[in-house]
């Protein structure tokens, strides 16, 4: 009877011992089973096919917004993604209103996130919430997860610790980000999605941007979404908006408070 639970709880102790990181910001403690360098190059490998799968944006405006966020971003999350190679793509999707970010920093934005997305203090909310979710390594967690899953078993599950993620294919990276449509899409969990705001906030308020326009994202999306059949891709794995609302305000004056120590805060800019 001992020997059969037993074995759980060494491939637990297991896990635990050898695969345990901290999220930056909240300092969560979290397991992940899949190598840093096997998810960077699947997800790089991953962004290369989506350049040739939907076509770029030509708005220059869009673009350069994009670019100027994400470069102070980059910044201030150096720590956090040492090693990213940071590449910024807006895509000509207009009836997707979404971004994304991967590991080896990889950032994607839908045209259409620009129809609720005024100024660079907006977009930054967005694209800072998608980075936390790279540096808080939820896509690990996830795999990690669906590597269980697909084991049978806890036992066999830590025996692919070793194998990285070429295991669960392309398509489990893809859904584990939420880059598709449908059910499949519902990638982060409500928990990892508040963590995501949460350290999102705090990382463009150390870029200098107004923690403020997270709440106007948010508010821009419920009256988008407002009478629509679907929402936005964005908010398919999301709290409801007035969960998030609650976090973001209670957070807000410790977001304010790291905006007037940055170096530089950010000037209002209008993306056309």
């Amino acid at each position: 009877m001992n020997k059969v639970v037993f074995a759980p709880l060494a491939a637990v102790l297991l896990i635990g011992l050898t695969s345990c990181h901290q999220v930056p910001v909240t300092g969560r403690r979290a397991v992940s089973m899949v190598d840093d360098a096997a998810v960077s190059k699947m997800s790089i490998d991953e962004f290369e096919k989506m350049k040739a799968r939907y076509p770029r944006s030509r708005n220059r405006d869009h673009i350069a917004a994009l670019n100027r966020v994400g470069e102070r971003l980059s910044k201030v999350v150096f720590w956090d993604m040492p090693g990213a190679d940071w590449e910024f793509i807006v895509f000509e999707v207009p009836n997707q209103i979404n971004a994304f970010a991967m590991a080896g920093g990889k950032v994607g934005v839908f045209s259409g996130l620009f129809k609720i997305t005024k100024n660079d203090d907006q977009l930054a909310s967005v694209i800072a919430h998608e980075i936390a979710h790279v540096t808080a390594k939820h896509i690990h967690e996830r795999l990690s997860q669906q590597m269980l899953i697909s084991g049978g078993s806890l036992a066999t599950g830590v025996a692919m610790m070793g194998t990285g993620v070429g295991s669960l294919g392309t398509v489990a990276v893809m859904q584990a980000y939420g880059i598709s449509t449908g059910a499949a899409a519902l990638a982060y969990d409500r928990g990892k999605e508040k963590e995501a705001d949460y350290i999102g906030l705090m990382y463009m308020a150390r870029a200098g941007y107004d923690p403020q326009a997270a709440i106007q994202v948010i508010e821009a999306l419920d009256a988008e979404s407002a009478g629509r059949p679907l929402p936005p891709a964005i908010l398919s794995t999301h709290p409801s908006n007035p969960e998030r609302l609650i976090q973001l305000m209670d957070a807000m004056p410790k977001a304010l408070e790291a905006r007037a120590k940055a170096s530089v805060q950010a000037k209002p800019t209008l993306v056309k």
